[in-house]
């Protein structure tokens, strides 16, 4: 069986380096997640039998990963983006693109979530308090994280964040949790401050308690 190098391997291995000047240059940090999802590959990959070494594939996926750096920082991105970007590596952006607005259309609310992270927990139990889970679709990016890798740096590409959760609500993105890009888009927490929550998931068509 092959476990290919993957592009996350690289990703972590960028930023457990961040000491190192190479990953100066990238202005990488290393985030402890991201640690250790790279210590992760790197025992898979070790284990694994492949017609490439381990150095020739880690060399290819290092190049790949350099020049998504690049070509993240010539275009702006932020170091979330960027690490978005590299963790995606090489992809489809139409066919993902494609896959992401018909997930977004298939509810009236849609949240990409990671299982463990915090806020995605929380928005979670935001919206069972509200007695609506069952009406809001879940889309996990970890679940493998080499198809939820490529959603999460798209959807950050079109609206200016990736970090999770991201909410739609009616198709439109509202933000996270508590923190999003606008006042359009500020995440349920403040929305739900300002009274503007609620109306906008009845206008979505989410069947609200009056209780």
């Amino acid at each position: 069986m092959k476990v290919p190098f993957s592009q996350q391997a690289t990703a972590m291995a960028l930023c457990a380096l961040s000491w190192m000047p190479m990953a100066q240059a990238f202005q990488c940090r290393p985030p402890t997640l991201a640690t250790r999802i790279w210590s992760n590959e790197i025992t898979s990959s070790l284990h694994a039998t492949e017609e490439k070494s381990f150095v020739d594939s880690a060399q290819d996926v290092l190049q790949t990963s350099i020049r998504i750096v690049q070509e993240s920082q010539k275009d702006g991105a932020s170091f979330t983006q960027l690490m978005a970007n590299v963790l995606a590596g090489d992809y489809d952006a139409k066919v993902t693109g494609a896959k992401i607005d018909e997930q977004i259309q298939q509810s009236p609310c849609v949240m990409f979530t990671w299982e463990r992270s915090p806020s995605c927990v929380k928005a979670l139990e935001a919206f069972e308090q509200m007695g609506i889970t069952s009406q809001v679709k879940v889309v996990r990016l970890d679940d493998p994280w080499d198809q939820g890798n490529p959603v999460r740096a798209e959807i950050g590409k079109r609206v200016g964040k990736s970090s999770v959760p991201m909410i739609f609500i009616g198709g439109k993105y509202v933000g996270g949790f508590d923190a999003g890009v606008s006042d359009e888009a500020p995440g349920i927490q403040s929305m739900a401050f300002r009274g503007t929550l609620r109306p906008a998931l009845e206008e979505a068509g989410i069947k609200l308690s009056t209780s």
